[in-house]
Parts: C-alpha cells; sequence; structure tokens
C-alpha cells in the first residue's frame, strides 16, 4: 500500500486541497529548518494572514530534526522511531470543520483505509475535553478512551497565541512483545504507540496567561509515514520496514557484514542519515561552516564515521544516495533531476572527512586512553576544530564506552571562537514587519496589483500608509519615512535574487520596495504629506532597464553554464542589480580558465544572435512539462509566469528585456568559490560592461606608458625573465658571501639577510659554534620569511621569532631552539631586524 498517496486522496476526496510538501529551509526566521507539518501555515493560525480558499488542505510534508530545539540527533539509530528526516502527514483546516468532523475522518482512515484492527487502537483527549471524549464513544469504546492532562493532551505554538488540547490514537503492538513496567497506556514504553496526533486550536493565550476562546477554531494533525508504515507491515520499528530497510541492504552490501538489529545500530545511522543529507541538498542546502550547512555537515559526518567504523575506509555515503533517489524520487522528482550533483557534492565532502578521519580517530584513542571521568573539553574542540568532528560526533563515539565529554570546556572554547570569528546563523526575519497589521490590509484589498512589466511610469491611489513599526497611519507627515501601499504599483519588489525597484511617488523618494505577506509595499521618504486615498504619480527609476538587462544575463548565464559543465549544475543563489550580477551554482571544483573563457563566449554569442523574448501564463504542471527550470524553494502559485529567452525558459517574475540583444556585451570578471560544492560568477552587462571594457582599456594605457613600449604584454615578458635572471645572481651572491658574525659574551650571533635556504644557513652556523643564536631573513615579493635558531644560549627562539615577526605584520613560533615566522611588510624589515639584535643584546649581557 502508498500510505503517502492514500493519505492524500483520501482527505481530496473529503474537500482538502492537496498542498505539496513545503521546503525544509522554511520561511521563518525562528526555525532552522521544517520540522512539523504546520510550519507552512504558520502565519495563517496565528492570523498573520487570512485562511486559504478552499479553507481545507492536506500534506505529505518533509520534516527535519536534527538542530536547535527539536534535535533528536542523538537518539537516531539507537531507538526505533527517532529519526534527521521524517516525512509527516497531515490534514488542515482554517477556521473551517472542528471536532466533530475531524474525529470521523481519522476514524474512518485508519479503520477503513489502513484497515488497522479497531481491538488495537486507542484514544486519548485531554483531562477537560468532554466534547471530544462524547464524539470518540460514538466510534470507539469508551474503555479505551483516556483522559490526560496538559503535559499529554495539550498543545501550544508558544509562550502566547493559538493552542489547545490535542487527541492522539494509539494502536497497541501487543502485550505479548512487550511486557516492561512501562508497557501501559500513559507510559513510556513501547507497547502503546501513538500514530496520529490531532491538534484542536480552539483558544488564544494572552502575556497574562489568559486563554479567551478563538471565534474560528481549526484544525492541525500530524501522522509520522515511517510510524505507520511499520505498524502496516507489522514491525516493531521504523527502521525494519520497507522505507528503510532497502538502504541497509544497501550498507551490508557494502560492509560485506550482516545487519542483525542489536548490532546494528551504525547501519541504522547511515540509512537515516543518507535520507537527509540527499533532500537538504537537492533543495539546495549546501556544507558550510555554520547554520543550516554545518548541520548538514554534521549529520555526513556522523555517517561517514560509522562507515569507517565498519570497516569502509574510502568514500561511500555518494553511491548509498542513488538508492534514496531510486526509492522516493517517483514521489520527489527533484531528486532525480538533481542526483548528479547531489553525489558530487556528497563524495567532495566525504572525501575532506576522510582526509582527517584516521587523525582525528588517533587523537580521539589517545586522548580515550588517559580518561578517567569525564573526556577533555580541550581535546574535543582540537577534534572539532581542527579535525572536524562536531562535538555530537565525538559524544557518539563515547556513548558506547559510558563516558560523557567536558561539555562545559568545549562551549567555552566554542564561545571564544564565535566571538572571534563573529556569530554565526542568525534569523533573518524582521520583527516588527511580523506584528504589523497585514491581515487587516488582505483581508480589506487583497494582493495589490503589480503592473510594472508593462510600465515604469502611472498614476495610482494610495490604499494604505504604514509607520517604520508596519501600523497602519491615515497620514503620514512631510520629513517621515512610511511604507505606501498602492492600489496598482510599477515598483517591483525584491524577489528572485532581483535587487528592489527606487524612484519617485507624488515627487517623494521611494528608496526600496518590498514584499510583506505578498503584499507589494514601497518604502518612501516623504517629501510632503501623503494621506490615504490620495492620488499620485509614481516613476521607476532609469536603473531598472539595465537591472533587466542584468536578469536577462543571468538566464543565459545559467544556460551556459549548465551547457559547459553539465546539467548537475543547479542554481544555488543570485543577485542582480542593475550595475552587476552575481549567481551561484552547485559544482564541486574551481572552473578552468577555458571554462570560465566557454561559458563567457556562449554568453555574447547568444546576445549576438538577438531574439525576442517571450513571456507565457501557464499553469505550475503546464509550465514544468514544457521544459521550464524552475527553482527548488521558489514559492510559485497554480499559474506561473514562463519567461524565454533565446535557448533558455525559466520559471521568474522578474523583469527581462524584450529582445536578448539589448543586454549589449557581457564580462565574467570573477569566479570563486562561496562553500564546499558551490561556486560563484560575478559579471556585467549593458553599459556596466562598458566601464568594464573602458577601465580594461585604461589601465593598458597606462601600463604602456609607464612602460614606454605599445606592446606591454611583450615588453612585461621581457621584464619578468629580467627580474628573473636578477632574483637568480642575487641568490648567487647571496648564498656565496659570508654573513656577519658577531661576538656577544662568547655568543655567536648573527642577524641578517639570506636569499637561500635560511633553515640550512642556521644549522651551518649552530655548528660552527659551540654557543649561537641566528637570525635570518628572506624576502619574498612583500612578504618576509623569518627564522631563528638558538644553541647553547639562555634564549628561546620562539619567543625571539614571535616578536620580531610582530613588527613586519606577521607571527610564528616554534620550539626553543628553532622557529620561524612571517610576516606581510618587507619595509619593516630593517627595523625588525635591528629589534632582534636589540634584544639578543639585552639577553646575553
Amino acid at each position: 500500500m502508498d500510505i503517502r498517496k492514500e493519505f492524500l486522496q483520501f482527505f481530496a476526496g473529503h474537500g482538502h486541497e492537496i498542498y505539496p510538501s513545503a521546503p525544509l529551509v522554511p520561511d521563518d526566521a525562528t526555525l532552522l529548518f521544517t520540522n512539523a507539518g504546520m510550519v507552512p501555515f504558520k502565519n495563517i493560525f496565528t492570523g498573520a494572514v487570512p485562511p486559504p480558499v478552499p479553507p481545507r488542505r492536506t500534506t505529505c510534508q518533509t520534516c527535519i530534526r536534527a538542530g536547535g530545539k527539536h534535535n533528536d540527533l542523538e537518539n537516531v539509530g539507537y531507538t526505533a522511531r527517532h529519526h534527521t528526516f521524517f516525512e509527516m502527514l497531515g490534514n488542515f483546516s482554517f477556521g473551517d470543520y472542528f471536532k466533530a468532523q475531524v474525529i470521523p475522518f481519522a476514524w474512518e482512515f485508519v479503520t477503513q483505509v489502513l484497515e488497522l484492527p479497531k481491538d488495537k487502537l486507542y484514544v486519548t483527549v485531554h483531562e477537560s475535553d468532554d466534547e471530544a471524549f462524547e464524539i470518540w464513544s460514538q466510534v470507539i469504546d469508551a474503555k479505551r478512551i483516556y483522559r490526560f492532562g496538559d503535559h499529554d493532551n495539550f498543545w501550544a505554538m508558544g509562550d502566547t497565541g493559538p493552542c489547545g488540547p490535542c487527541s492522539e490514537i494509539f494502536y497497541d503492538q501487543g502485550e505479548e512483545h512487550f511486557r516492561g513496567s512501562e508497557d501501559y497506556m500513559g507510559g513510556d514504553g513501547d507497547r502503546f504507540l501513538e500514530i496520529w496526533n490531532l491538534v484542536f486550536m480552539q483558544f488564544e493565550r494572552s502575556l497574562d496567561g489568559t486563554m479567551s476562546a478563538l471565534p474560528k477554531p481549526s484544525i492541525d494533525t500530524g501522522m509520522g509515514l515511517e510510524r505507520v508504515t511499520a505498524i502496516k507491515e507489522g514491525k516493531f520499528s521504523n527502521y525494519d520496514s520497507s522505507l528503510f530497510m532497502p538502504l541497509i541492504d544497501e550498507v551490508a552490501r557494502m560492509t560485506g557484514k550482516r545487519y542483525e538489529y542489536e548490532s546494528g545500530a551504525g547501519m541504522r545511522v547511515i540509512a537515516d542519515h543518507i535520507r537527509a543529507v540527499t533532500f537538504l541538498l537537492a533543495q539546495g542546502v549546501n556544507f558550510d561552516k555554520e547554520g543550516r550547512g554545518y548541520v548538514l555537515r554534521r549529520i555526513l559526518r556522523r555517517a561517514v564515521r560509522h562507515g569507517y567504523l565498519l570497516g569502509l575506509k574510502k568514500p561511500f555515503m555518494h553511491e548509498l544516495s542513488r538508492a534514496v533517489v531510486a526509492q522516493m524520487g517517483d514521489h520527489y522528482t527533484y531528486l532525480r533531476e538533481r542526483a548528479d550533483a547531489v553525489r558530487e557534492m556528497i563524495a567532495l565532502e566525504e572525501e575532506r572527512f576522510y582526509a582527517t578521519l584516521a587523525s582525528g580517530i588517533s587523537l580521539f584513542n589517545d586522548e580515550l586512553s588517559r580518561t578517567k571521568d569525564k573526556f577533555s573539553g580541550e581535546v574535543a574542540f582540537k577534534l572539532y576544530d581542527t579535525y572536524g568532528f562536531p562535538f555530537d560526533l565525538t559524544q557518539d563515539m563515547l556513548r558506547d564506552r559510558g563516558i560523557s565529554a567536558d561539555s562545559a570546556k568545549f562551549d567555552e572554547l566554542m564561545s571564544e571562537q564565535k566571538a572571534r570569528a563573529k556569530a554565526s546563523w542568525k534569523g533573518s526575519g524582521d520583527h516588527a514587519a511580523q506584528s504589523g497589521d497585514f491581515k487587516a490590509l488582505i483581508e480589506k484589498f487583497g494582493v495589490n496589483k503589480f503592473i510594472g512589466y508593462d510600465t515604469t511610469e502611472c498614476d495610482a491611489t494610495i490604499l494604505a500608509l504604514l509607520d517604520s513599526e508596519f501600523h497602519a497611519r491615515e497620514q503620514i507627515m512631510a520629513g517621515n519615512n512610511c511604507w505606501v501601499m498602492l492600489d496598482r504599483t510599477p515598483f517591483y519588489a525584491t524577489s528572485g535574487g532581483q535587487s528592489a525597484d527606487t524612484g519617485t511617488l507624488a515627487g517623494s523618494a521611494v528608496v526600496d520596495t518590498q514584499k510583506f505577506y505578498e503584499l507589494n509595499l514601497c518604502k518612501v521618504e516623504a517629501s510632503t504629506t501623503l494621506s490615504v486615498g490620495q492620488s499620485v504619480h509614481c516613476v521607476v527609476s532609469a536603473e531598472r532597464a539595465q537591472t533587466a538587462r542584468h536578469h536577462s544575463a543571468t538566464h543565459l548565464l545559467h544556460y551556459a553554464l549548465r551547457a559547459v559543465l553539465g546539467s548537475g549544475v543547479a542554481q544555488a543563489g543570485s543577485m542582480v542589480a542593475h550595475d552587476r550580477l552575481r549567481f551561484d551554482f552547485s559544482y564541486p571544483k574551481a572552473m578552468s580558465a577555458e571554462q570560465v573563457a566557454k561559458v563567457q563566449e556562449m554568453v555574447n554569442e547568444m546576445i549576438s544572435r538577438g531574439g525576442a523574448a517571450h513571456t507565457e501564463i501557464m499553469n505550475i504542471d503546464e509550465a514544468k512539462n514544457s521544459g521550464a527550470m524552475a527553482l527548488f524553494g521558489e514559492k510559485y502559485g497554480e499559474s506561473v509566469r514562463v519567461v524565454s529567452i533565446g535557448e533558455t525558459k525559466e520559471l521568474c517574475g522578474g523583469t527581462h528585456v524584450k529582445d536578448a540583444s539589448e543586454i549589449g556585451a557581457f564580462f565574467i570578471i570573477k569566479e570563486s568559490g562561496v562553500s564546499a560544492g558551490v561556486r560563484r560568477i560575478e559579471a556585467v552587462c549593458a553599459s556596466s560592461a562598458v566601464r568594464f571594457a573602458q577601465g580594461l582599456r585604461d589601465e593598458i594605457a597606462e601600463i604602456s606608458a609607464e612602460l614606454k613600449s605599445n606592446e606591454p604584454i611583450i615588453a612585461i615578458k621581457k621584464l619578468k625573465e629580467q627580474i628573473k635572471e636578477l632574483k637568480n645572481e642575487l641568490k648567487r651572491v647571496s648564498a656565496g658571501r659570508e654573513l656577519g658574525v658577531t661576538d656577544i659574551a662568547g655568543t655567536a650571533v648573527c642577524v641578517d639577510i639570506f636569499d637561500g635556504d635560511i633553515k640550512a644557513k642556521i644549522d651551518e652556523l649552530k655548528n660552527r659554534h659551540e654557543r649561537a643564536v641566528v637570525v635570518l631573513a628572506r624576502i619574498e615579493g612583500e612578504r618576509v620569511q623569518l627564522a631563528c635558531g638558538v644553541k647553547g644560549a639562555n634564549i628561546k627562539a620562539g619567543e625571539l621569532i614571535k616578536a620580531t615577526a610582530g613588527i613586519v605584520g606577521g607571527g610564528g613560533g616554534g620550539r626553543d631552539d628553532f622557529a620561524t615566522a612571517g610576516g606581510k611588510d618587507a619595509s619593516k624589515l630593517g627595523a625588525a631586524l635591528e629589534f632582534a639584535m636589540n634584544f639578543i643584546k639585552e639577553k646575553l649581557a
């Protein structure tokens, strides 16, 4: 049985719109990942926006719980039902039906569609919820209904806001299998397994704790697909079900070991984690040093470590991702589209970790052999900082030995590092915006109309004015900033990477344009008094035309990158402004100069051929079937805008040229890395490209004048040859000359410049004298290399070289008898060597 399909079709048959799974990265500043089925509808439940039409939805939502408040990572693999990635089946009512309808829905699905035995089912309700008890009594024996308190049967979104009692359906897995002291209804044992939670949102909790009845109560339910699949298949662990066993079997094949439940935690960890890693990468999350990318890296490295202990001494997770795609790619089609790119990114990250894994485990084992009570927090931090071992991976390695790590010391060192490196991930939400008067505006006016595709100038009416805290005002006086909602607007709001339009509104400057809950609002610096109902003339800045050229250029660039680098390339972010563009894309390594040149050439060829840009409004499925590229994570409605420019075809809501030839010229300024598996191209086109070319021409002219040559490239090559010859001659002279050695208090002291092997020269001088202190420097362009050797003298080489290097803007250190350092300011070398000599004289005096 395809439970996912049966669930969605069941509720679709009861008037629910099937809503696609929202991205794992939520549009919510308070959450790291989407961790529950209701997350995409949070603004509806809180009342920030009105309910949709129809007010019923059903989903199978992909979720991640591996960071922040909901973090199940440590338990994954060691329990029967904890997962980092899981699917949550749910049905939702936004002020439509309530308990009298949702309880029969749930009972019908569980008993008639899933065909679970009624004598195995139990129900819980809140101790005060007589209504739910009575409704349940109509379909199930009252003896099977249990009343519990707030801890078990009351749900709240937070300290304030929507909340209410809930009712849970339990499945009895059998007394013959579970006979522990906690295996009773309400106990912590596994005999009675919760399969479905029905939340009745009927109250609003205020700051003082007072609860008032909501005028339109709502329903939010959640049933874990993994859990109900295991029950349906008669399994006592989710990992024994058909959702996980194909992955576990593949791990067993890779390791050549037989899977057994009692000793198979490592295989279960790998099977769970490869699902999370594959989905996150396919949805555009990339490995990183912080935030979501760091959580992704933790998950992969935890799995790799378990694989290593199972004998997998080379990367394997990238191959295992094929099994995830084969199993889930039919329902989540983007997995197939991104399969090659995902494998490449996993392989690259695995290779990085394997390079340090053996050394890290060696350090871990050394410290473990000395550990009596707590594992050193300093070593745990070194494992994290130097070898890439997340702290919970170290804890995971210790758990089988019954030892804990010094988490307080680790946290202290981590805090110090964060303070130095400037903190990690922060949400991007605007709390003022979240508490603004948007719901009232949407209910009163609906979403205002954007007409900027066809015009950049129009007359419009002010529907609403909002102050800096997003609260409605009838009038804004001159000299104040405000947000303006127009009945129709030519101003494009920041979206899809395209920067916001600016311009004028009734003579006042429009300095920004943003969307708040789909409302297009302009930020205005009012130079005159603005009033609700006022007719105003709007003009978009002339920069819009240049922005449109750069936006169209990104479409051509995306197409060229896929043509040159392969179809695995996927957009990972973009920024389009009037004077430049930035395009991030998934690719595992730096592009070669030839590839960059080929991409640039291909874009310019498409521009030179020209071709009208076409825009069509299509159904979302029709658009995707037509070959239009869609970006994962972008919000698309039922109808979408498809933009075709030459060979390119993408879903896009941005503004574009009417013909590719309007883009003019295109230059790639820079190709660089953003994070593991993500590259970035920065480029310019149109008038910015002209300025770029002019700048290059001016630089060449300046170089030609400086070299007094009309062929500067040839002149530069000759100069490089001359410099090379002079450097070789300098080395020969320097290596051959005798360095100045001074006797100070019976110690041979040498502080000098030496353009050769300074370590070998120091060793030579130390071998020649009973007592010696030697400081030698070598100049390399603007930088300086320093080394110090000490023999038989009461001077520490590390201390001396560190102090000396500080003068040339560097640092270093080493042993008491030999140390090295570097500096970035060769102009201060004379002062540094003078300091070194004075330091030595003072110490030897």
